[in-house]
């Protein structure tokens, strides 16, 4: 059974549960985040075109599946000799048009024009390199994502892994990733998210560096 609370101070939804607000607009969403205040949940998502606010409180299985694929892309970087610097939670807006909460996110590429903010700000900072998404309770609007321009989008659902590369204005369905270029992430790594569920978060990082990263040179 679902329950959502929306007062003054309080806003707050069952997990597993998503809502969809029909007729909204920006300061309605703006709203629910001042209500929200600090607190992670439930995620708030707002986008323009369909004039909707999204409200999602995830399941477990969604966070541990999200933790490991947070720790593989960290490994997959350290390996590459990378700097990172990562966000989870974070709400990313662009005015009026549209707002997301990733379920994680990287700034890569892009690292040294963030570190110490307190606050982003798309108008002014560049967007997050990558984010990542776990379709478990609810759908990613891809559409809302494109208009942030954040340059890779990946979405985790049924142990499938999507990788979306903006093109454009828009994003395209690509079987690579430009961020690990020459790793199979779309075959490699649901496996490990999976194995982590089922036996556990250490032993699909330890099973994943001894199977793979030590391989590669």
């Amino acid at each position: 059974m679902m329950f959502i609370t929306v007062n003054q101070n309080t806003l707050t939804l069952t997990p597993g549960s998503e809502i969809i607000l029909q007729y909204q607009t920006w300061d309605d969403y703006e709203n629910l985040l001042e209500i929200r205040q600090e607190k992670p949940l439930p995620k708030i998502y707002f986008h323009a075109k369909t004039n909707t606010i999204r409200l999602m409180s995830p399941l477990p299985s969604h966070g541990n599946r999200v933790d490991i694929l947070r720790d593989l892309v960290k490994s997959l970087l350290g390996k590459q000799g990378k700097d990172w610097h990562c966000f989870d939670p974070i709400t990313l807006k662009h005015f009026k048009q549209a707002g997301v909460e990733p379920d994680t996110c990287f700034y890569i590429d892009h690292r040294d024009a963030i570190l110490g903010k307190e606050k982003l700000d798309l108008s002014v900072d560049p967007p997050p390199d990558l984010a990542i998404e776990v379709d478990f309770t609810s759908l990613t609007d891809i559409e809302a994502y494109q208009t942030l321009k954040i340059p890779e989008l990946w979405i985790y659902r049924q142990s499938i892994l999507k990788i979306y590369r903006l093109v454009g204005e828009n994003y395209q369905e690509s079987s690579t990733s430009g961020i690990f270029a020459n790793v199979n992430v779309k075959e490699i790594l649901p496996k490990y998210v999976e194995l982590a569920w089922n036996q556990g978060s250490s032993v699909a990082l330890r099973q994943f560096e001894q199977e793979y990263l030590n391989k590669i040179n």
